[in-house]
């Protein structure tokens, strides 16, 4: 789910646009926030807002906001009484659209990595987050870019000690006999796992 955030009294300007972009790309549904209404004047800011959403869903009509509500807002009022404008049906909105993420732990690891540091006299720490699958504790992964297998010796998620770690879990794990140097960012996945490592490609994306 994306916010998309548009200036009520400018409509959509250039980093408005980049923005749609990225929501095309990265989401299917998200929110059109109509920011500053408390600049409209008072008396015709119903009329205002409901002008600029009709011009801005002929804008977004071919767009992942096509069907998205709009809710119009002020987060700190400058000619209001009131100390926000529209913020709890905005708030509303958001619980509609949220949903619980469906987590799988079926199918092949893919742990990305993206912080590697030494902690002396017990081993390398990995942080980073699992896209596919699940890990435990002894588990034998692998490490394409280094083409090498180790075993999990323990892992912790927030500072707690855990025995397994499932797809969307942000989690450090910790190994042995590896040089941190070696391992800035990068992947880890199940044992004999086939990986094609690339310096760069040429992706097209809708």
């Amino acid at each position: 789910m994306m916010l998309l955030v548009i200036d009520v009294t400018k409509g959509i300007q250039t980093q408005t646009a980049e923005c749609i972009v990225i929501g095309e790309i990265t989401c299917a549904n998200g929110i059109v926030v109509l920011n500053k209404v408390d600049q409209l004047e008072e008396t015709t800011r119903d009329a205002s807002v409901e002008k600029m959403s009709t011009r801005l869903r002929k804008s977004l009509a071919t767009t992942c906001f096509a069907s998205s509500p709009f809710v119009a807002v002020a987060a700190n009022p400058t000619s209001s009484s009131a100390s926000t404008i529209g913020i709890p049906l905005l708030i509303d909105e958001i619980v509609k659209k949220t949903r619980d993420p469906k987590r799988k732990s079926e199918g092949p690891l893919v742990f990305e990595y993206d912080h590697c540091f030494a902690v002396k006299g017990q081993g390398t720490i990995m942080t980073g987050t699992v896209l596919c699958g699940s890990m435990e504790v002894n588990q034998i992964v692998e490490l394409p870019s280094l083409k090498i297998q180790r075993p999990i010796k323990s892992m912790q998620m927030f500072h707690r000690p855990v025995s397994k770690a499932f797809q969307g879990d942000r989690v450090g794990i910790k190994m042995t006999q590896l040089d941190p140097q070696n391992l800035e960012r990068g992947i880890v996945s199940t044992e004999g796992a086939t990986w094609k490592i690339m310096n760069g490609c040429v992706v097209g994306v809708r």
